[in-house]
């Protein structure tokens, strides 16, 4: 670490909460930029400070680096969104510089909920009577067969050929359990913080008790024998869920090699250096972060506004207000115009992802604006403070999406493994199946919270 670096953190002190920003009517844009920024770079540095102390401690490691890609994602967006007030050379360079950062320190988290994520639905889907974390540790090649906490009920189904064939499918014969309701579950989004509407919570309370002959699939409270013998995961999703663990795994081993490596480089003291300097002292354009404040900074935050809308208003929010409209499940399923071609969930996806990203800097824009207080600090400037609501329940909307997306491709990368077994590709398509689904709840999530966010604006 360069000397700048650690005197820039011994000025940072302890982590408080900004007062007062300057008053925006009396103060010019380069005072109010300014001050947003020293306050970003100042945690930016305060949090690389914590993760440097963590030592052998891998939970605050990883709140460490999630507070640095916090920071790294607020400075980068504000010099994106308020670029013509600062020096344009030096913001483009650290802004690529921060993006790179921000993108490497994500990776490992990403695949590690990403397989939390997909075990949880495997163990949802497959009607398994067990944590999913219970249940999915511990997976073996050898027989592919599933762990299970009722001992006696398991040993008899893998003794059983009968019971191996009926395992081929995730729910056996259970075709009366209804699919997740789309609908119902974005309409909750609206109500419920994020975590109320996760996929591994639902049915909630109950088991599904499947491959009982002649008797079909039906639902009963916990306990019992028949949990015993319907609660262990079949061999198809037991094996897939160990494939998927094996690759995730390893994926996020590199991720972590990698993260390590680059908070080693010289490219990343650079960075530091250069966010050491920006907790000082701002590189502006010297005409233009000498106007007005309340004249430079609301039509810049209006313009990344109205990128928004633009974006937003070329997704098929008509379609994707209709639940069970299957779109994201059957482009999901398209198949791709050449073999190096990108698939054809990617290409669907791609608008999405850009509208999430726009979101993100529409916030960061209101975020500086909110940054200069009115004279006396009567409030914030932004007059309707429930767009910025609205905004961050919008982009968790579309993180969620992502999520669903990513985990989908995961799943499908999966299911190109050579040589695996027919129940195991079925376990796979299922799975991917189940994630698109949860992606078009989360596009029928965010198109009613941007409907009314356009009526509010309106």
């Amino acid at each position: 670490m360069t000397d700048g670096v650690m005197g820039a953190e011994a000025a940072a002190g302890p982590a408080v909460g900004p007062a007062v920003g300057p008053a925006l009517a009396a103060a010019t844009a380069g005072d109010v930029l300014s001050w947003y920024l020293n306050a970003q770079a100042g945690d930016f540095l305060r949090s690389l400070r914590q993760q440097r102390e963590s030592g052998v401690d891998a939970e605050e490691a990883a709140e460490a680096a999630r507070l640095l890609r916090r920071c790294a994602r607020r400075i980068s967006g504000t010099l994106w969104v308020y670029r013509p007030l600062a020096d344009t050379a030096w913001a483009d360079h650290l802004r690529s510089e921060l993006v790179w950062l921000s993108a490497t320190l994500a990776l490992e988290h990403a695949y590690a909920a990403r397989l939390n994520r997909l075990r949880g639905a495997l163990h949802r889907l497959s009607g398994a009577g067990a944590p999913a974390d219970e249940a999915m540790d511990g997976l073996g090649d050898a027989a592919g067969d599933a762990r299970a906490d009722a001992g006696a009920g398991d040993a008899a189904a893998q003794r059983s050929p009968r019971a191996a064939r009926r395992s081929v499918s995730l729910t056996a014969d259970a075709p009366q359990d209804p699919p997740p309701d789309a609908g119902g579950d974005a309409v909750r989004d609206m109500a419920q913080p994020p975590a109320a509407a996760a996929p591994a919570q639902r049915e909630a309370g109950t088991t599904t008790v499947a491959g009982q002959r002649g008797g079909g699939g039906k639902q009963q409270p916990g306990g019992g024998a028949d949990e015993a013998r319907g609660g262990a995961l079949t061999v198809g999703a037991a094996r897939a869920g160990a494939l998927l663990e094996r690759q995730l795994t390893l994926a996020r081993t590199r991720a972590h090699t990698a993260a390590l490596q680059a908070l080693g480089s010289s490219r990343f003291h650079a960075v530091a250096d250069a966010v050491a300097l920006l907790a000082s002292e701002v590189p502006l354009d010297a005409a233009a972060a000498t106007r007005p404040a309340e004249l430079s900074l609301p039509p810049l935050a209006e313009l990344a506004h109205r990128r928004l809308v633009e974006a937003a208003e070329t997704l098929p929010l008509g379609r994707a207000g209709h639940p069970y409209n299957a779109e994201a499940l059957v482009h999901g399923l398209a198949a791709t115009p050449a073999a190096d071609a990108p698939p054809a969930s990617e290409r669907q996806d791609a608008p999405w992802h850009q509208v999430r990203q726009l979101v993100r800097l529409r916030r960061y824009a209101l975020e500086v604006l909110d940054a200069g207080q009115r004279p006396e600090g009567t409030g914030p400037v932004d007059a309707d403070p429930s767009l910025s609501v609205r905004l961050l329940a919008a982009g968790q909307a579309l993180e969620r999406h992502r999520d669903a997306s990513e985990a989908a491709a995961a799943a499908a990368a999966a299911a190109r493994t050579p040589r695996i077994a027919p129940a195991t590709a079925y376990a796979l398509g299922v799975l991917h199946a189940d994630q698109r689904h949860e992606v078009e709840a989360a596009r029928f999530a965010f198109g009613r919270i941007w409907h009314r966010l356009v009526v509010s604006a309106s």
